[in-house]
This record gives C-alpha cells, structure tokens and sequence, in this order.
C-alpha cells in the first residue's frame, strides 16, 4: 500500500498537489462555518441514571435558556424601562426581576428566559443601561462566547506556534525550502482536520474542546512525519545525489515508519470509542481520522514535493553525531544504573497522581475577562443566596423532603411539582457531596444534577478505562510486533509509555490541583482535574509515545537486519536517531506550548500534560530509559516463540 501510495504521487506529483490544495481549500471554507455548531457541553453519561432522570423532568417541566444581568450603578427609573423593553421582545417567553442585592441596593439581578436571537436582543438592551457595571452571560450568550473563545485560541495558538517552528525547522534543516514542506504538510492538515469536524458536526456534538485538540494534534503530527521523511531524503540523497531515488528510498523506510506510527496513534486514539461519553466518542473518532488525513499528506503529498523540488534541497551534511555516540557508550557502560535512574526521575514526576480528583470545574476555569466568569463572581458577591453548587434533582413527594435532608453533605432542600432540590454544602466533586448522591441512592431515591452527573462519570470511567487500556494495549502490541518481528520491544514499550504518562499527569496535578506554579500558566489552583483530561492526555500521549518509539526501533533494526551486534545496533540507531526525536520532541513541545496561551483551563491542562509527556518521552526515555533497558535486553531484544517468527516472516512488514 506504501508503495502503491508514494508511487502514485511520485509519478503524477501535480496532481496530487493539486488534490490536497483542494483539501486545504474545502478546509478553509467548513471552517468558517464550524465554530458557530460547537457545544460546550461534556460530561453526559447516556443512559446513567443522571441522565435518565433529567430527560424525565425535562419532558414534565422543560426548563428554557435563560440568561442573567447584573447591573450596578443604576437608577431604579433605567432599569425598569430596559426591563419594559425586553419584555416586549419577539421570543422572549418571561422576566423575572429586578431582584434587590443582599448588600448594594444599587445592584439587580434579571433573568430571561428566550432563544438565542432574543438572547442577544436582550443583552443589547441591557448592556445599555446607563451603570457603573453590567454583566450578562448565561445560556445561547456562554455558548457563544465558547465558540467565540475556541475561535480566538486556535487563532493564537497558530500565531504562537507556526514562526517558531518554522524558525526551528531552519536551524535543522540549515534551508528555507526543506524548512518550508513540514509547514505546508502541517497546514493543510490543520484545514483537512477543520473540515472533518465541520462534517461530524453535521452528525453529532462537536464540543469547543475537541477543535483545540485536534488541531494541535494535526499541527504536531504533521510537521512530525514531515521531519522524519524530508530528515531521511536528505540523508538517501548524500549517499545518491538522484532526487527520484532519494524519494522512493526514503518513503520505504522513513514512510514506513509514518504508516505505523499513524496507524498506531490512530489506534490509541480509537480507544477513546470505548466511552460512551458523547464527547469522548465523536473525539476518538474525529482525531483517529485526523491522524489517518496526516499521515497520507506525509506519504504523498510531501513526496509529490519532494519529486518536484527535491533537487533544490541540500542533502544532509556528514555528521558523526559525536555527542549522541558518547551519550550511547555511557548508557551502554552503565545501562542497569541509567535505567534505575531514569525510572526513578518518573516515578517521582508521578507521584502526584495519587491525588487526582475529577471534576466538571467551575468558572475559575474560564479566562480572567469572560462574561460567564464575571456574571459567577457578581452572583456570589451580590447574590450569595442565588449561588452555590447546583442542586441535586430528586424526583419524590414534599413527604420525602425532611429525608432527603437530613442527608449528611445537603445543606439546604425545597420541593415543588414533585421534585426536591437537594443544595449541596461544597462543590460538586467534593466528598461530602459525592457521598450525598451515594447515600440518596442506597435509600432508593433517583438523583440527577451535576453531582449526580458527576458521580455517574467517575463510575463510567472506572468500568470503560480498564477496557480502553486493555484494547489499546493489545492493538499497540499487534502493531509492534508486525513492525519489529518481537514479543519484548512491544512490551517495553507500553510499560515504558505508561510510566512517562503516569508522571506527565503527575505534573498536571501538582500544578493545577495543588496550585504550584499555575499562576505562570494564566491559571488558579482549581481543586479538580477536568474529568476528560486524564484520558485525553492519555491517549494523545500512549500514540505519541509510540510514535518516537518506532522512530528509534526502526533505525535500530535497520542496524540489526544488517548484522549488527545488538549494543552496536542499539548505539548506531540512537545515534542516528537520537537528533531527529529530540528535534520532533522540540517541535512538538512549542506546538503544545501554544495551546498554554489560551483560555480554557482545560485546554491548559492539556496541552501542559501534553509537552511534559513529549519531553519526557524525547529525552528520559528515548535516549536514556529505551537504549539501556535493550542494552541489557542484548539478543532477547528479538526473540519471539516459533510460532510467531513465522507469523512474522508471513504477515509482518517488510522493506520495499
């Protein structure tokens, strides 16, 4: 199929450029209408009881949008006339207020109740009271700063990232136009990924989140695969100066290595499926198929490039690679020392994790100068009796009511059209209120709210993860073992991997639960993880992780295939390859940086976890933890039973 691929857009490189423009044109046009469809919302279990029981009580007592003003500074005469003119407003259904503020009487609090457009009819006339402060968010208003938010932070995160890595590719490449291909590949894998999206949208949620992802695993990966084969070309043409040659050797061995490692990103990231998590699911999905866009703009696309000006391209200067050979014949002198080492600088990382705690957030997640935000903090400050955690909704009689509040963790209760609402004393992912829900349910009552959607989360995540994992797992292994012919290396892979995402969620925590530092991201301390993070990192990090791991291993089985002694084969593949991850490593550490600047704490907690997983990675396990542990593996690096030898010799792949 490589072959096939390559082949193709060797032979016909303008049309295949000319397909791919035209990908990057449909790209650019579904953009435009994407982030006006996305949704914020996450953490919905379909068919968990939270779930169930609100669709009921939606159905029995639908609840409109609404959105919320507070205005300070007011004359009671103004407030009244904008009230009088929202009323008046096609769409809007009621008004309730103005509500007096517990301490400054100049401060009111009202709520409309409309659809989106008389949404924003409302918040005009409202924010045009003569006032000293006025704020209106709430319900079509935050879906839109959402979209609006997600808009502005792909947008900057684009800015921030791109010149640096094209600044970065300079340095490695030494040329404009090798510099120059990893981009285009990386930009038009940003609009394929647009338009993706943009079609799943037609079909399912799309959440805000998923766009940011996407995209800075789109940029990442593209400029990844870009390096490793234009890397490789440059290094075939120093051998043989004849550019077609370069081309189709590179492609057998370094796009061999893209083809595997996309299929196994893709593979890690599928594994988000298992989650029945709308969210999570259409993500697993979105970003599976984003990999697979990549990756064939890596085997095409960039050879099509490669066959027109390629010969324009200076080949790889003789490098010996001098610091890497003296770093191979340390860990090599020492591997049981270095791999005791850098295990333990993991683990350490990884510590933190013990304490994780998910959570849905709360307003602090959002930026500094969002409306959503400060309309929370002028509700708690003004308004303390109208804020708090939300309620627990409990389908039962005003008979039930005096139960269900003397319930340990229920602060306050009322009951109205056979539903009590059950106020929390602390937040959502609190213990007090968690084991509220617990104990509302051991006495046969049903509970919905975000407690209760919470409380269903977690119990997913626990019976799904397991799965996922297990899935991924053996699908890596599969991979593994068709790419390298060994039952070991696959293994040491995963656990290698599970290590260096375990201590890059470690550093998560530390940062953002327990608030070290976070303040230099634009961040508080926020008590939770956002529940999506953990497994989003996750799978994002267990595909990248592989990613680098075959980059090494294919160079070192090249060596191996050759007659190579194991410790020379280990030292040859780490010295030609140890440049290329920790560049790939550099590259995509400044793409995930750029994400740090947004506004979604979320977002942040991503992408942190995401650079700390790919540093870590780059450097501690590929040129340290993987050299040593297969320097004491020595021959048993490649051992595999008889019966999978021959599998392999059959089924696995080979050089074209």
């Amino acid at each position: 199929m490589l072959a096939l691929l390559s082949g193709a857009a060797v032979r016909r490189p303008v049309l295949t450029i000319v397909f791919w423009a035209a990908v990057l044109v449909a790209g650019v046009v579904a953009a435009t209408g994407l982030f006006s469809r996305l949704s914020p919302e996450v953490g919905t279990v379909p068919g968990s009881e939270s779930a169930v029981v609100q669709e009921r009580l939606d159905a029995v007592h639908p609840v409109p949008e609404s959105i919320t003003a507070v205005i300070a500074g007011a004359s009671a005469p103004a407030v009244a006339d904008a009230v009088t003119a929202v009323r008046a407003l096609d769409g809007v259904a009621s008004v309730d207020g103005p509500v007096p503020a517990a301490r400054t009487p100049s401060v009111v609090l009202i709520s409309v109740v409309s659809d989106g457009d008389a949404a924003e009819r409302a918040a005009a006339i409202l924010r045009a009271v003569p006032a000293t402060d006025v704020v209106v968010s709430g319900g079509p208003l935050t879906t839109a700063e959402y979209n609006d938010q997600a808009r502005a932070d792909v947008q900057r995160a684009e800015l921030v990232s791109l010149p640096v890595v094209l600044v970065l590719l300079l340095v490695v490449f030494g040329s404009l136009l090798a510099a120059g291909l990893p981009l285009i590949v990386a930009i038009v894998g940003i609009a394929a990924n647009f338009g993706l999206l943009y079609l799943f949208s037609l079909v399912t949620d799309v959440s805000v989140y998923a766009v940011q992802v996407t995209t800075m695993l789109s940029m990442g990966l593209a400029v990844d695969y870009a390096l490793l084969l234009v890397s490789r070309f440059r290094e075939e043409r120093a051998v043989d100066q004849a550019v077609p040659g370069a081309v189709r050797r590179a492609s057998a061995t370094a796009g061999r290595t893209v083809l595997f490692t996309g299929l196994t990103v893709a593979v890690a990231l599928a594994g988000l499926m298992v989650f029945p998590d709308p969210f999570l699911r259409s993500l697993g999905l979105a970003a599976s198929g984003v990999v697979l866009v990549n990756m064939l703009a890596a085997v095409t696309l960039l050879p099509a490039m490669l066959a027109l000006w390629g010969h324009r391209i200076p080949p790889a200067a003789a490098s010996g690679g001098r610091v890497l050979a003296r770093l191979a014949a340390r860990v090599q002198r020492r591997p049981l020392l270095t791999l005791a080492g850098a295990a333990a600088v993991l683990v350490v990382l990884a510590l933190p994790v013990a304490g994780l705690t998910i959570g849905t957030g709360d307003s602090r997640s959002l930026p500094a100068a969002s409306a959503t935000r400060a309309l929370d903090e002028a509700l708690a400050r003004d308004f303390p009796s109208l804020h708090g955690p939300e309620p627990l909704l409990v389908p039962a009689s005003a008979a039930d009511e005096a139960r269900i509040a003397a319930v340990p963790g229920v602060a306050r209760t009322d009951a109205a059209d056979g539903v009590v609402r059950a106020f929390p004393a602390e937040r959502a992912s609190s213990e007090s209120t968690q084991d509220a829900v617990a104990t509302l349910r051991a006495q046969g009552f049903q509970v919905a709210g975000q407690g209760a959607r919470l409380a269903d989360y977690r119990t997913m995540l626990g019976e799904r993860a397991p799965i996922a994992a297990g899935l991924v797992a053996l699908g890596t292994l599969a991979l593994l073992f068709a790419f390298t012919g060994s039952i070991l290396l696959p293994v040491k892979a995963v656990l290698t991997n599970l290590l260096s995402i375990a201590a890059s969620l470690g550093v998560v925590v530390w940062v953002f639960q327990e608030g070290h530092f976070a303040g230099l991201l634009g961040s508080e301390r926020l008590y939770d993880t956002n529940l999506t993070v953990p497994v989003l990192v996750a799978a994002i990090a267990f595909g990248l992780s592989v990613d680098y791991e075959m980059f090494l291993l294919s160079r070192i089985r090249e060596r191996h295939l050759a007659g190579d002694a194991p410790d020379r084969a280990v030292a040859a593949g780490l010295q030609q390859t140890g440049r290329i991850i920790t560049s790939a490593g550099l590259l995509l550490v400044v793409v995930f940086a750029g994400f740090l600047t947004g506004g979604f704490a979320p977002i942040k907690q991503i992408g942190l976890g995401l650079v700390l997983a790919v540093a870590l990675d780059a450097t501690v396990v590929r040129l340290l933890l993987v050299p040593a542990t297969m320097t004491l593996l020595g021959r048993w690096n490649w051992w595999a039973p008889r019966p999978m030898r021959a599998l392999h010799l059959r089924y696995g792949l080979r050089e074209a």
